[in-house]
């Protein structure tokens, strides 16, 4: 089932200087670590000046949809489905 919410989350970055690429590694939502495993669709937009980098990622039990901030560098939790259809 797909619950959307909107919660401030932490998050781990991978930083690979030969591709150039900035990859989401872990999440940590209510006091869980979650490894992510897959990364599945990353896409950007802009409201205003503020840029927006949105990410569908998937650990091992769940997916994800992580938002960034760009202006204030903060993570936002917008989605998170078990994968259960209702």
């Amino acid at each position: 089932m797909i619950q959307k919410i909107s919660v401030p989350v932490s998050v781990d970055l991978s930083f690979n200087h030969h591709t150039r690429t900035v990859l989401p590694v872990r999440l940590i939502f209510e006091g869980r670590n979650h490894l992510i495993r897959r990364i599945g669709f990353h896409h950007v937009y802009r409201e205003g000046r503020t840029l927006y980098h949105v990410f569908s990622v998937a650990s091992d039990t769940l997916f994800f949809r992580l938002v960034l901030n760009t202006d204030n560098l903060h993570w936002q939790l917008e989605e998170i489905s078990d994968g259960e259809v209702v």
